[in-house]
C-alpha cells in the first residue's frame, strides 16, 4: 500500500515555521554578538595625569631644568632609535640577500634536503649541533623534532635562543632536529608533497636511531596541522606529538574576543589570496599574511614596539634586532599551496571532519593517530586561541569514552596570558611550560588513554629539578566545548559555500587575465614594493638619508646624558605613548566590532533563510557504530578475565587513577619506573607494554565493575594477589594523598583480592 502524500498546505507551513525558528535565532545571536561588542566598546575612565600634578611642585626653575636635560635626552634617543631601526633595516637587506636562512642561533647539520626527494619540495631536515662545552646528546634517547610554521615568515622560531624548545631538548641529552624550508617552493609542490618529505625525514631518524623510542614531534602553530596530518597518515612513524598555539579549529572562537577567524567570510571566500598569487606570478607572497598578523595588535605592532626601542634606546636595541631578524623574513608559497590551506582550513575547516583529500581516494582522519598528543594553547593568544587549538577534539571524538577506547591519550595545557609568539620565543614559558612537557613526555606512554589537563604548579627551582608539581587532570568533552566557545554557528559553512561560488567566478573570468598580463619582472617589483619590505628596505643605508646616523650614534654612546628617572617630562611622554596605543587599540575594537557584526549579520541571514544550504553536520554525528561494536574494544572486554600478574597491576592502576580522576607526575614517574625495570614489565617491548596499557584502559572504562571483579581470575594465588596489590600500592604512594575516592577504590581492591586486612 503506498503511503499517502502529506498535503502541499501542511508541508509549506512546516517549511515556513522551520525558516521563522532560523530567523529567530539569527535575531537572538545578532542580539548576543551586540552586547558584547558593546560591553567591548564601553568607554574606559582616563586616569589622573598624575605626571602633569607633579610638575606642579617643580617650580619654574625646576620645570626648566627638567626640560633642558629632557630635550637633551630625547634628542640623543631618537639618534639611537634611528640607528637601531638602520640596523634593522641592514639585517633585512642582508638576509634578503643570503636567502633568508634559519635563524636558528644553533649550529645544524643537513640531514635530507627535500629539494633532492623525487617529489620535491623546498622542506629540509638538519640535526641541531649541541653549543661547545655542553652535554652531548645521546643516539638511544628519543630524538625531538621540530616543525616550525611556514605562515609568512621563516624556519628557526622554536631555537633562535637557548631558551627554547631546542635547548629544553639538548639540555636533557636528545637528540634534535629541526624541520627548514627554504624561501622560493619548488615548481608545482604541494602540500601532500610536503606531508610527503616530513614522512621521509621521520623514517630518516629512525634508521639513525634505531635503539631510541619513536621521535616527538612538536608542531608550532601552522606546524601544527602540518604534525597532526603527519600523524595521521604516518602512526608507525611519529612518537607523541606536541601542538604549540596550533589551530586546527578556525571556525572556533570566543563572540567578541577573536575576529580573525570572520576575515574569510568578508573577503568573500579564499578567491583574494588565489589573486594575490596571480599577481605574484603563480607565488604568494607571505607578507600579506604577517600583515595580517599586525593587524591584529596595531597598538603593540604599529607602536608600541618602536616606542618601547625609542624609550629603552639604551637596552632595548639587541632584543629587538634579534627578534626582527625572524619577524622580518618573508617567504613564498605556491599558488597551489596557499589554495589549499586557505579553502581547506581557514574557510572550510575540514580537518576535524575529516575530508582533507590525502591522495589515493584516502583522507586525513585525525582517528588513526596513535600517538599520544599534547596541546599547549593560551588565553591570551589572539591568533590561534583556545577554541581554534582544542575544539577539535569535541569534533573528532563523540566522548571521552571514545578516547579511551580507541586507545589515545591527548594531554592539554591553557596559560593564562601568554601571547602567540610567547609560546615560542618566551624564555620563561621555556623554562617552565616547555620544560615540564618534556619532563612529562617521557612517562606519558605510562599514562592511561583518556582526556586530561595538565596543571603546573609550585615555584621555579634550577637545573633540571625545576620545582614545579604537575598533575593530569581527567576532563571531559564537555569541558573541551566550555573553553573553546562558539563552534557551531550557521554562518561559517555558508562562507565556505560562497567562497566555492567567488572562487569558480574569479578562476573563469578574471584569473587566466591576470595571469597573462604578469610577468616574473612585475611580481618581484610589487614584492619588493610591499609595505613590510619597503619600509625596511627604507631604513637600511640604501638610503642615503639613514648612513650619518651610524656616525651620529656612536657620538651620542660616546656623550650619553640621559634623564633622571623622576623628570616629569618622562612621564609625559609615557602617559602620551599609553594614549597613542589605546586610540589605535580603540580604533581595532571599532573595526573588529564591524566585522564581527557585518558578518554574523550576512551570513548568519543567509543561514537563516536557507541561501547556500550545506550538509555539513559534526562528525560525531556522522559516527553511528557503538563503541562496543568496535572490533579492538570487543576484543578486549573477551579477554577481560585473562592475563595474568602484568594485566592485574595495571589495571588495578587504571582504577586507582580513575577514582582519583588524575595522576600526579610523581605517581606516574613511580609507575613509568616499575613498568620498564621490574618483571615482567621490563622483558617487554615499549609497544608491548603501551598495547597493555591501552587494552586494560579499554576494559576499565567499558565494564569497570566487571574489571575488578575478574581481578581473583587473573591472580589465582594469594601470594600473586599479595604481590600485584603491593606494587600498585608502592605506586600510589602515602594513602594521606590519596584522597577518599581514590581510598575506597583501594579498599575495594583489597576486598576483591581478598585482602581486605592488608595495610600496606
Amino acid at each position: 500500500m503506498n503511503a499517502l502524500t502529506p498535503p502541499p498546505g501542511r508541508e509549506l507551513l512546516a517549511k515556513g515555521a522551520e525558516t521563522v525558528t532560523r530567523v529567530l535565532d539569527q535575531v537572538r545571536d545578532m542580539a548576543d554578538v551586540t552586547a558584547r561588542q558593546a560591553q567591548t566598546l564601553a568607554p574606559k575612565l582616563p586616569e589622573p595625569p598624575i605626571a602633569a600634578l607633579s610638575m606642579l611642585t617643580r617650580g619654574p626653575f625646576g620645570l626648566m631644568r627638567d626640560a633642558a636635560a629632557y630635550w637633551v635626552d630625547a634628542t640623543q634617543r631618537s639618534v639611537l632609535f634611528w640607528d637601531t631601526m638602520r640596523r634593522a633595516g641592514n639585517a633585512f637587506v642582508e638576509h634578503e640577500r643570503d636567502g633568508c636562512p634559519p635563524v636558528l642561533v644553533f649550529e645544524w647539520e643537513m640531514v635530507v634536503d627535500g629539494r633532492e626527494l623525487p617529489r620535491r619540495c623546498n622542506y629540509a631536515l638538519v640535526r641541531i649541533k649541541p653549543p661547545a662545552g655542553t652535554r652531548p646528546t645521546d643516539p638511544r634517547m628519543r630524538p625531538f623534532v621540530i616543525i616550525d610554521p611556514r605562515a609568512g615568515h621563516g624556519a628557526g622560531i622554536g631555537g633562535f635562543k637557548s631558551d627554547s624548545q631546542v635547548g629544553v631538548a639538548l639540555r636533557r641529552g636528545h637528540p634534535v632536529y629541526f624541520v627548514i624550508f627554504f624561501k622560493d617552493p619548488e615548481p608545482g609542490q604541494t602540500i601532500l608533497d610536503i606531508t610527503n618529505a616530513e614522512a621521509v625525514f621521520l623514517r630518516r631518524i629512525h634508521e639513525l636511531h634505531p635503539e631510541a623510542q619513536k621521535p616527538v614531534v612538536i608542531g608550532n602553530c601552522q606546524g601544527g596541522w602540518a604534525v597532526m596530518m603527519l600523524g595521521a597518515s604516518e602512526p608507525e612513524l611519529t612518537g607523541p606529538l606536541v601542538l604549540n598555539g596550533a589551530p586546527l579549529s578556525y571556525w572556533a572562537g570566543e563572540r567578541g574576543r577573536n575576529p580573525m577567524r570572520y576575515t574569510g567570510g568578508l573577503a568573500g571566500g579564499g578567491w583574494p589570496a588565489t589573486l594575490l598569487a596571480d599577481l605574484g606570478n603563480g607565488r604568494f607572497d607571505g607578507a600579506n599574511l604577517v600583515m595580517n598578523f599586525e593587524s591584529l595588535s596595531p597598538g603593540n605592532t604599529w607602536f608600541r614596539k618602536y616606542y618601547n626601542v625609542y624609550e629603552k634606546a639604551d637596552s632595548e636595541a639587541e632584543r629587538f634586532l634579534e627578534f626582527e631578524r625572524w619577524w622580518g623574513g618573508f617567504f613564498l608559497m605556491n599558488r597551489e599551496e596557499i589554495g589549499w590551506i586557505v579553502e581547506n582550513l581557514f574557510i572550510g575547516d575540514r580537518f576535524a571532519r575529516g575530508e582533507i583529500n590525502a591522495g589515493k581516494g584516502a583522507t586525513f582522519d585525525m582517528r588513526a593517530i596513535r600517538s599520544p598528543i599534547v596541546v599547549f594553547a593560551s588565553a591570551g593568544d589572539n591568533i590561534t586561541p583556545p577554541g581554534q587549538a582544542l575544539r577539535w577534539i569535541a569534533d573528532v571524538y563523540r566522548d571521552e569514552a571514545e578516547i579511551k577506547a580507541l586507545g589515545q591519550t591527548i594531554v592539554y595545557l591553557v596559560h593564562d596570558d601568554i601571547g602567540h609568539l610567547g609560546i615560542f620565543v618566551s624564555g620563561k614559558v621555556a623554562n617552565k611550560e616547555h620544560t615540564e612537557i618534556a619532563n612529562t613526555l617521557e612517562m606519558i606512554e605510562a599514562v592511561a588513554p583518556g582526556l586530561y589537563e595538565m596543571r603546573i604548579t609550585g615555584a621555579e627551582g634550577s637545573g633540571l629539578n625545576t620545582g614545579f608539581q604537575v598533575e593530569l587532570v581527567a576532563r571531559t568533552i564537555a569541558d573541551i566545548r566550555a573553553v573553546s566557545g562558539e563552534a557551531e554557528n550557521e554562518a561559517f559553512p555558508q562562507v565556505a559555500r560562497i567562497s566555492a561560488v567567488n572562487q569558480t567566478l574569479y578562476d573563469m573570468f578574471a584569473g587566466p587575465v591576470i595571469r597573462q598580463v604578469t610577468t616574473e619582472r612585475s611580481a618581484e617589483t610589487r614584492r619588493s614594493l610591499h609595505p613590510l619590505r619597503l619600509r625596511r628596505t627604507l631604513a637600511s643605508d640604501l638610503n642615503p638619508l639613514m648612513q650619518p646616523f651610524a656616525a651620529a650614534a656612536e657620538r651620542v654612546r660616546a656623550d650619553r646624558r640621559p634623564a633622571a628617572a623622576d623628570n616629569p617630562f618622562l612621564a609625559l611622554e609615557r602617559s602620551w605613548a599609553d594614549g597613542v596605543e589605546g586610540a589605535i587599540n580603540a580604533w581595532r575594537d571599532w573595526r573588529d566590532a564591524w566585522q564581527e557584526t557585518a558578518f554574523h549579520a550576512v551570513y548568519g541571514t543567509l543561514a537563516a533563510f536557507g541561501v547556500a544550504p550545506t550538509g555539513a553536520e559534526a562528525a560525531g554525528d556522522a559516527a553511528t557504530e557503538q563503541l562496543a561494536d568496535v572490533p579492538d574494544v570487543r576484543a578486549a572486554l573477551a579477554r577481560i578475565a585473562e592475563g595474568g600478574h602484568a594485566e592485574a597491576v595495571v589495571r588495578m592502576m587504571i582504577l586507582l587513577a580513575k577514582a582519583r580522576g588524575g595522576v600526579r607526575r610523581n605517581r606516574l614517574a613511580r609507575s613509568q619506573a616499575m613498568l620498564t625495570t621490574e618483571e615482567p614489565f621490563a622483558a617487554m617491548t615499549a609497544a608491548a607494554r603501551q598495547a597493555l596499557i591501552r587494552e586494560q584502559a579499554v576494559v576499565v572504562e567499558m565494564a569497570p565493575e566487571e574489571a575488578l571483579a575478574a581481578l581473583p581470575r587473573l591472580l589465582p594465588e594469594m601470594e600473586a594477589r599479595r604481590r600485584a596489590l603491593a606494587a600498585v600500592e608502592a605506586v600510589a604512594g602515602p594513602e594521606e594523598e590519596l584522597g577518599d575516592a581514590a581510598l575506597a577504590m583501594l579498599a575495594r581492591l583489597r576486598g576483591v583480592l581478598g585482602l581486605a586486612s592488608h595495610s600496606g
